[in-house]
Parts: C-alpha cells; sequence; structure tokens
C-alpha cells in the first residue's frame, strides 16, 4: 500500500507547488491608453493554467514577468521585421507587438504572451546559459503546437531533406520570413519527436544540465543518448513515417493540385478566421475607449 501511495503524495505535493507558484505569480504590464483594452486581456491571463503549460516540459513558472505592449505607431515597432510578434528579454522582460499577435506561429494574443514566457521559463532554468535557438523555439512552440494542412507540406518538402542542426538554425538567421516560418515548424518538429520518446519534461531536464555547466551538445545527448543530428535524423523519419499517406512522395502533377487546393481553402479559412478575430479586437478596443473615458482605464 505504501509503494502505491507514493506516487500519488508525490502527484498531490507537485499540484500544490504549482498552485502556489501561480498564486505567487506576479504580472505588470505597461501600455499606452490606445491598448488599454490589450493590457486588461493579458492581465487576465490564468496563471495556473500557463503555469501548468510549463510544467508539460519540465519547466516552472517565472515569479514575475514584466510585459511591454508596443503599438504600430511606435518606433520601436519599426525597428523590428514586421514579422516578429514578440520578444523575450532575460527571464523577465517581455516585449508584445498585439496588431501582430495572429502571425505565426501564434493564433491569438494570450498564446503570444505564453510562447515567450516559455523563453523566460528556459532561461532561468538554463541558469542564463546559451541555449540553441531551435530549442528555445521548439519548445517555446511546442507547448501549444497545433499544424494546420499548409503547414504540413512545408514540412513534408523540408523533412525529405534531411535537414541537418546547423541547416535549422541557418534559417533561424534568414531574413525571410519564409525561412524563419520553416524554421519553428523544423525545431518544434524536433523536439516534441524528443518529448514523445523521452518524455514531455525531457527539455526541462536538458536544460537544467546546462544549468550545471554542460555544454548543450553534451546535456541533450545525456538525456537521451543522441547527438543534436542524430536527434533531428530520427525525427525527419518518423515525420516521414507519420505523413506517407501524403500523395506527394509518388505522385507529380496530381500533388500540386492537390496542394493548390488545400492552399486555397487554408487561405481562405484564415482569412475569415483572423477577420472575426479583428472584429472581436476592434470591439474591445471600442469598450476599452469608452471605459478610459468615464475614467476607469486600464493601468499604464
Amino acid at each position: 500500500m505504501q509503494r502505491r501511495a507514493a506516487p500519488i503524495v508525490g502527484l498531490v505535493l507537485l499540484i500544490a507547488c504549482c498552485s502556489n507558484a501561480a498564486d505567487a505569480f506576479e504580472l505588470s504590464v505597461d501600455a499606452p491608453p490606445s491598448l488599454a483594452s490589450v493590457a486588461a486581456r493579458i492581465r487576465a491571463i490564468d496563471a495556473t493554467d500557463l503555469g501548468d503549460a510549463l510544467l508539460r516540459v519540465g519547466l516552472e513558472l517565472p515569479p514575475s514577468v514584466d510585459v511591454t505592449l508596443v503599438s504600430e505607431a511606435d518606433p520601436r515597432a519599426r525597428e523590428v521585421p514586421p514579422w516578429v510578434v514578440g520578444r523575450a528579454f532575460g527571464s523577465r522582460h517581455v516585449v508584445i507587438f498585439p496588431a501582430r499577435a495572429t502571425r505565426y506561429p501564434y493564433d491569438s494574443l494570450e498564446s503570444v504572451l505564453r510562447h515567450e514566457v516559455v523563453h523566460l521559463a528556459l532561461d532561468i532554468r538554463a541558469g542564463g546559459q546559451p541555449l540553441p535557438r531551435w530549442f528555445h523555439e521548439g519548445v517555446a512552440t511546442s507547448v501549444e503546437a497545433g499544424w494546420n494542412v499548409t503547414d504540413q507540406l512545408r514540412l513534408l518538402v523540408a523533412a525529405v531533406r534531411e535537414p541537418k542542426i546547423s541547416d535549422v538554425s541557418q534559417l533561424f538567421q534568414s531574413d525571410a520570413q519564409s525561412d524563419t516560418i520553416l524554421a519553428y515548424l523544423l525545431a518544434t518538429v524536433l523536439v516534441e519527436d524528443l518529448r514523445q520518446r523521452y518524455g514531455g519534461a525531457c527539455p526541462g531536464r536538458i536544460a537544467a544540465q546546462v544549468a550545471r555547466g554542460v555544454p548543450f551538445p553534451r546535456a541533450l545527448e545525456i538525456e537521451t543518448g543522441e547527438t543534436p543530428d542524430t536527434a533531428a535524423a530520427h525525427a525527419w523519419r518518423a515525420y516521414l513515417r507519420w505523413t506517407n499517406w501524403v500523395p506527394a512522395v509518388t505522385s507529380g502533377s496530381a500533388v500540386w493540385t492537390v496542394i493548390l487546393a488545400l492552399a486555397c481553402v487554408v487561405f481562405v479559412v484564415r482569412r475569415r478566421r483572423r477577420a472575426r478575430r479583428r472584429r472581436a479586437w476592434d470591439a474591445d478596443e471600442i469598450n476599452g475607449l469608452w471605459t478610459t473615458d468615464d475614467g476607469h482605464g486600464g493601468e499604464q
């Protein structure tokens, strides 16, 4: 009976710790008056849900997070590529460009914050030691990854080439948005494959090894028995097996017909979804302006 009770007791203690971390979590938001309603949405983020999401990848909720919201009229927005939606700095600071919140790899304002907080949590777990960009982005995106048809087709073409880790890292350094998106997709597939084979909390364990002074490639090898390149090769093979129903590997013109048709469908669906979100955001902005006029505007 005691042996069976031990895991249950451990689980209860873990849940209690997560609950305490969420209760102690501090979130501050700095925003201009024009983004008051967006700031209110950020402040309403469920810290418990965020903590649970981090726990699944072996990380903990940071004690505090400072968020800065930047409008497109701000000079700072013009200093970064238009597809950059959010940035994390160190273990505490996040900058978000709300007007871009539906651009890949995000699908909502809340997912932007979640993604960036994962970066902060990784930095804390690694003790401030550097982690590869592909690992950072793969872990952050895998927390809420959901592949659509266009993503699957991009990945299929890329995986057939069996890129090495250096190739993925080079894609992240590109100034082209298409290369950046592909880098995110490949990194997420690789991290997801590692999590499936070595446990969901594998990323946190690898980062903890790095915090002890172990170089990242060695840390990955300690936790998985694989080098970055062998892990990548396995991930591409596993992905290709999973997608072997796609006719792209056997057909010619038929494939491009299917791709074109699917791309059109995805384009229309995305346009409609973004239009609905934009209408909802506009309504929030109007309500926020009325609230501000009444003297109850959000904290700046």
